[in-house]
């Protein structure tokens, strides 16, 4: 059978439940994707060598890492073409591209800085997010936005600033909003004598960083939580009591990444709660191995249900979905690719599933009838609807992608030394 036939054949026997797998193609191809440059480069950017900070790590020495801005846009077009539907790029803010010697602090950076970028998602139709980036740097040493240090913390307060200018600068070139996504590294190893004041300190910088006039409908402005990591094993001062208070009040975005809570937490069960009192809610989809282990995100059970949630409380254009991992163990062309397809097969999946059918068997309390469906529906011939999707989006099928991957590592990766 063709791919066309198991897919008329899967049309069939989805219809049969309720379910228009046109509607649901139509809907996936408008749901775009962020996917982070950082996977290219291991998190190492363009402003600065050293090694990573503020408890970032990328773990492996796979041959072909992208060193230099034409490196890893090339490495983005070649991840992108086996990707199907069209998606949007997630930029740190140490990715600025300087040209002739010319260098500026995070806290002097400017639009025209990114100049290149733009031009290089103006020619793809790829619309940008953007992040501060509050880590490997010398002057985050310690802390940033909480820090007791008034140079310090008022030097990140400006780069916060900065990049929100740059963020409205995407906007408007590229016709799209962009999404500045906060996140800092402070916290304390062990037991801290205060929790309040480090808070009260972000909560100011954060109130600083907010006051200048910017575009609210071009700039959406988010608020990333943790609950620990390297360094900061006791205390986070970002929590997500913090910021989902913060972001209530002040009327920007919680963002939910769901690698940055307790093991036992799932942030599939946030999303519902959340979007009950929040317009939009951004999300950083990753794949935690016990902590915050950022490994390449896969077609698994949370995943899925992720994707569930979104679909079910019809939320797609609600909720702004980026990636983030990095994995230097593994060709990174193909993290990015796995990574990618597998949030899209997540929400296909949710997109086939007779959702109002299951929500009436629980409101009737037919929880036999929903169990049954619920696991017959794992067999249902999802595959072949996804191979459909990327026929008619010119992307190879099932594992064919590898080989375009494995031919550009051969021809290009294994010459960078």
């Amino acid at each position: 059978m063709t791919t066309l036939e198991r897919y008329l054949d899967a049309k069939e026997r989805y219809a049969a439940i309720g379910v228009d797998t046109d509607a649901a193609l139509k809907a996936l191809a408008a749901a775009p994707i962020s996917m982070h440059c950082w996977q290219g480069d291991d998190v190492g950017g363009f402003d600065r060598d050293g090694a990573l900070t503020g408890g970032i790590q990328a773990t492996g020495n796979y041959p072909g890492k992208a060193r230099t801005p034409e490196e890893l846009m090339a490495d983005i077009d070649k991840a992108l073409s086996l990707i199907p539907g069209t998606h949007r790029i997630n930029l740190h803010a140490s990715y600025a591209i300087f040209k002739d010697g010319e260098f500026a602090d995070r806290d002097e950076l400017k639009p025209e800085h990114f100049a290149a970028w733009v031009e290089f998602a103006k020619e793809r139709g790829l619309g940008l997010d953007f992040n501060p980036t509050y880590f490997s740097h010398p002057k985050a040493s310690e802390f940033t936005l909480s820090s007791p240090d008034e140079d310090i913390r008022q030097f990140w307060i400006r780069h916060g600033q900065a990049c929100i200018r740059i963020a409205e600068y995407f906007a408007t070139e590229l016709g799209t909003p962009s999404l500045v996504n906060i996140w800092i590294p402070d916290g304390f190893k062990d037991i801290p004598a205060d929790r309040t004041a480090p808070r009260a300190r972000l909560k100011d910088s954060l109130d600083q960083i907010l006051s200048i006039d910017y575009d609210k409908s071009k700039v959406y402005v988010a608020v990333e939580s943790k609950v620990f990591g390297i360094g900061m094993e006791s205390y986070t001062v970002g929590s997500h009591e913090f910021y989902m208070n913060y972001a209530a009040k002040n009327d920007i975005l919680c963002l939910l990444d769901n690698g940055h809570y307790h093991p036992t937490e799932v942030v599939s069960d946030k999303i519902p709660a959340m979007l009950l009192f929040s317009d939009k809610l951004a999300l950083h989809v990753t794949r935690g191995v016990r902590w915050d282990s950022d490994h390449v995100v896969i077609f698994d059970d949370e995943t899925k249900e992720i994707a569930k949630e979104i679909v079910r409380n019809n939320a797609i254009d609600r909720v702004l979905i980026g990636l983030d991992f990095f994995d230097a163990s593994i060709n990174r062309i193909s993290a990015w690719v796995v990574g990618m397809r597998s949030m899209q097969k997540a929400l296909l999946y949710a997109l086939l599933t007779p959702n109002e059918k299951l929500a009436a068997m629980q409101n009737d309390g037919e929880f036999t009838e929903l169990m049954v469906l619920q696991e017959e529906l794992k067999f249902y011939p999802f595959g072949d609807v996804w191979n459909y999707f990327c026929e008619i989006n010119h992307v190879p099928q099932k594992e064919d992608w590898f080989a375009e991957v494995k031919k550009y590592e051969n021809e290009v990766l294994v010459n960078r030394k």
